[in-house]
């Protein structure tokens, strides 16, 4: 077979295209082919409850795509993207009505808590200070870090679970209930080692960041993607469910935007037994029930910080979303979830008709689950924010099956390409000294399934496409 390519990228998530613009930049001929109609994976946007409604189908909101160290050194501007940057990266309400919210001014968030703010400052402002210095280490496989001591410094605090740095550091429930807020983005319990690690980084990335996302739609951080990519010259080929490698053409490299359940579907590879057998052992995490709503108005939170949050995260005690975190994780459902609610159009009118709005919520749900939990995230948004269901024009749900039929890389429903317990951070998706490249020489893998794992932040794939020039070129 003639070589047509340096390398073909098989997925169009936005891992898959900062693998090829990587390779791209660097002189060598790529293409990318993707299964849907629609590039983007995960990110995109479509009109799902009624006409003029801009929902944001998987990822919504993007601070690691904003703070990744590979998509901050692109000149997406230039090619359309615009971001939004909520007055608040997010809050969270309490049982009595008050609420914490996190702001970009670290002093600001912690004379909310009183009796912690002291602790808040001792344990975030070292980690801000440092982020420049660690976040490349973090957002790579387990290396030698660059900057030794900082990292350690890091990881002392990362190791521990959620409930434990949160108990070492906060006197008050309700500083312990607004880090729980962050960490459980991890779809973990809150006792898994390293579960803190989720809260330490989204907070810092908030107090850095923000946590801003796309005007118009998180798609149109893939189109920006898409348009600097084609301005090199990439290719993108859609409608190409790839089964076998011969229905590509020739390359020298193959990198795949897949899970490992998937890659191992993939024919014509020449991967060796064992590590069939030990990619068939990798684990997939908790899935969600997501729910998009089209409404006559704002959500109505009776905290003010909540109303000018771009997320929210709904968990009423810390009794209530230590529960349901572990719950999840036994397979098991609670009426009181944990749920993260995110409202773009209070920000950004591009989403609704004028004087209407959307409304995006998860939560998280035993893998695989067809159950329909919409009335039970309503219930939960209704606590924090009454009168709320009197404000749906119009819903759209998704449960584990429909959101695997809408991004196959969604295995289950679980959003992270895998488990991200302390087993599978680093070593994702096995231990190896390059978790990206596989017993086949041609075959790289740059999926959320590698590290740094989950998010919309395409560091999977620079990393990956980085591997490919070592081994290759």
């Amino acid at each position: 077979m003639s070589l047509n390519y340096d390398a073909i990228i098989i997925g169009s998530g936005s891992n898959g295209i900062s693998a090829a613009i990587y390779l791209q930049q660097q002189g060598l001929k790529t293409a990318i082919f993707e299964q849907a109609s629609t590039p983007g994976g995960s990110t995109r946007t479509q009109e799902l409850t009624l006409p003029g409604f801009k929902h944001d189908v998987g990822s919504a909101i993007l601070p690691m795509g904003y703070g990744s160290p590979f998509l901050r050194s692109l000149p997406l501007k230039e090619h359309g993207l615009e971001w939004i940057f909520p007055e608040i990266p997010y809050s969270h309400p309490f049982g009595d009505g008050t609420a914490y919210a996190c702001y970009t001014d670290i002093n600001k968030t912690a004379a909310q808590l009183g009796i912690d703010e002291s602790s808040y400052l001792k344990l975030f402002q070292p980690l801000i200070s440092s982020w420049g210095k660690i976040e490349n280490d973090l957002l790579g496989p387990l290396s030698i870090p660059q900057h030794p001591l900082d990292f350690i410094k890091f990881g002392i605090k990362a190791l521990p679970s959620a409930s434990m740095l949160a108990r070492q550091y906060f006197k008050n429930e309700k500083s312990r209930i607004f880090f729980y807020g962050a960490a459980a983005h991890s779809t973990l319990p809150l006792d898994s080692m390293a579960s803190a690690s989720f809260g330490l980084v989204l907070s810092t990335m908030a107090h850095k960041f923000n946590w801003p996302f796309p005007k118009g739609g998180a798609q149109n951080l893939i189109k920006s993607m898409l348009s600097y990519y084609s301005s090199l010259g990439g290719e993108l080929h859609l409608d190409r469910n790839i089964t076998h490698l011969e229905e590509l053409p020739g390359s020298k490299t193959y990198l795949f935007d897949l899970t490992p359940k998937q890659l191992l579907e993939i024919k014509g590879t020449d991967f060796s037994d064992l590590y069939r057998e030990r990619m068939s052992s990798f684990q997939y995490g908790a899935g969600v029930f997501k729910v998009d709503w089209a409404l006559d108005k704002p959500i109505p939170f009776t905290s003010e910080k909540c109303r000018k949050s771009g997320t929210v995260h709904l968990g009423f005690s810390e009794e209530e979303m230590e529960n349901s975190e572990k719950r999840i994780h036994h397979k098991q459902m609670t009426d009181t979830p944990y749920v993260l609610v995110a409202q773009h159009s209070i920000f950004d009118n591009t989403r609704a008709p004028e004087g209407k709005h959307t409304a995006w919520a998860y939560c998280h749900v035993p893998n695989g689950s067809i159950a329909d939990f919409s009335d039970i995230i309503e219930a939960q948004i209704e606590r924090a924010a009454p009168g709320f269901k009197a404000s749906i024009l119009k819903k759209s749900t998704m449960n584990t099956v429909a959101l695997e039929a809408f991004n196959p890389n969604i295995i289950g429903g679980d959003i992270n390409g895998g488990k991200q317990d302390i087993t599978q951070l680093f070593t994702r998706p096995i231990a190896k000294l390059s978790p990206y490249a596989t017993p086949d020489p041609r075959v790289y893998l740059c999926s959320s399934s590698t590290p740094p794992g989950g998010g919309v932040h395409g560091m999977c794939g620079f990393n990956a496409a980085k591997a490919v020039i070592k081994d290759h070129f």
